[in-house]
């Protein structure tokens, strides 16, 4: 696995800054106002753009939370595992490069977890709808099943390479 504490800087619609060692600094949204994030832990990992790689991003993602204190039985855990499964399949499923991974970060702050995953695919970006498919479609409702369990999520372009990044956050109160 590729936990990390150690320095980093990424930016997107999320900004963190890890130091060396246990001090953490704040991290600003830039999305939507000046909401603050304490990262208080951090989970990264590639994951193979394939059906299995999205089944193992889910399994880690509940796992970490099992880890830091959200219980696989417990609200959070199913809640934040749902819409990470549901992100992993969207980005194997309409952000497949051949050869590409699709990559996961999951973010605990002092009162927010946010999830992000990021794919290489530019051009098929997922629109934001409400609109329930028609009763018989067998695909469609994912980002509804996100919409409705996220405090808020949205669509970023990725940041020095193509691609974009989904990320979804879940208030912890």
């Amino acid at each position: 696995m590729n936990s990390r504490n150690s320095s980093a800087r990424r930016t997107s619609k999320v900004t963190a800054e890890v130091e060396t060692g246990a001090s953490v600094e704040a991290a600003t949204r830039t999305d939507t106002g000046s909401d603050t994030l304490r990262p208080l832990h951090e989970f990264a990992m590639a994951f193979t753009s394939s059906p299995r790689g999205a089944r193992l991003a889910r399994r880690l993602v509940s796992h970490r939370l099992d880890a830091w204190g959200h219980p696989y039985d417990g609200r959070v855990n199913d809640a934040l595992t749902l819409i990470t499964a549901e992100l992993a399949v969207n980005a194997v499923r309409h952000g497949h490069v051949a050869g590409r991974d699709f990559h996961v970060r999951l973010t605990h702050g002092t009162d927010t977890l946010l999830v992000e995953v990021t794919d290489t695919r530019t051009e098929r970006v997922p629109l934001l709808s409400d609109l329930e498919p028609p009763g018989d479609a067998e695909f469609g409702r994912g980002l509804l099943i996100v919409a409705g369990l996220a405090t808020r999520w949205a669509v970023a372009p990725r940041v020095g390479a193509p691609g974009k990044t989904v990320w979804a956050e879940l208030r912890l109160a």
